[in-house]
């Protein structure tokens, strides 16, 4: 740890407003570790909790399948922590064991094929590649 974690009485009046704003949205008195580490700069703690918010809130993506992509990033990236508090959010928003297993032979698999094309230097294929769409005065 390079950071004390912060309690509740060692915040800032706006590291504390922050905290407040977590509970409320997660309905949940509890603030983990990664938050009270990053409250020691109230100004990224704000901009970090808002823009995860912003990111993890319901859109096109379902929240479980967000979770499941926190997850395989935080492997890819090596971040312990991402990957247990993530995979604990996964679980709660229904994620099976079988799910996650899943997960990790998909994860698994990504590596090993991209270290392989990124070792063999393979070019990537025309068909994959999105084109741009046709304009309606080419007709």
């Amino acid at each position: 740890m390079t950071m004390p974690l912060l309690d509740d009485d060692q915040l800032s009046p706006e590291a504390a407003a922050v905290f407040a704003d977590i509970r409320e949205t997660r309905k949940s008195d509890f603030v983990n570790n990664f938050w009270r580490a990053l409250a020691h700069d109230p100004v990224s703690l704000k901009r970090t909790w808002e823009s995860i918010k912003q990111v993890m809130a319901p859109g096109a993506l379902d929240p479980l399948t967000k979770e499941l992509i926190y997850v395989a990033v935080s492997i890819a990236n090596g971040c312990n922590y991402c990957i247990n508090s993530h995979a604990a959010a996964a679980r709660a928003k229904g994620m099976s064991d079988a799910q996650f297993m899943e997960l990790m032979a998909v994860v698994g698999m990504a590596s090993e094929t991209n270290r392989l094309a990124t070792g063999l230097q393979v070019p990537v294929d025309a068909a994959f590649l999105r084109q741009p769409p046709r304009s309606i005065t080419e007709d």
